[in-house]
């Protein structure tokens, strides 16, 4: 039975593809798993996906194996495609500021690249 997807997603940039290659394989099929569900689901539960306070956009998909955290950065475009940015493990209760600001800086990057 085919699913109905609601959501597209495109990966912008080699970021989230260096992060995701760099990932075990349990890692790497959890992170499918949730982008499958951001894909097929109206409503994402917040512990899945959500949007990062102060930022023009810019969401977290949320990936937990055992103890380990993991984020990527996305944005919308056009409606319903969903822009995968980067990603990176997450060590500390706060998300590094350092993440948010090369997320922003590929989303920038992205809408230029549009225009050309």
């Amino acid at each position: 039975m085919n699913k109905k997807c609601i959501r597209d997603t495109f990966v912008y940039g080699s970021e989230f593809w260096d992060f995701y290659y760099s990932q075990t394989k349990k890692v790497q099929d959890k992170i499918d798993w949730v982008i499958d569900l951001i894909r097929s689901f109206k409503m994402i539960p917040e512990k899945y996906f959500k949007h990062i306070v102060g930022t023009n956009g810019l969401f977290e998909i949320r990936v937990k194996t055992g103890s380990n955290i993991f984020r990527i950065f996305c944005f919308f475009d056009e409606g319903n495609l969903v822009i995968l940015l980067n990603g990176f493990q997450k060590k500390k209760q706060k998300t590094p500021k350092n993440e948010i600001v090369k997320a922003e800086r590929l989303k920038k990057e992205y809408y230029e690249h549009k225009r050309e």
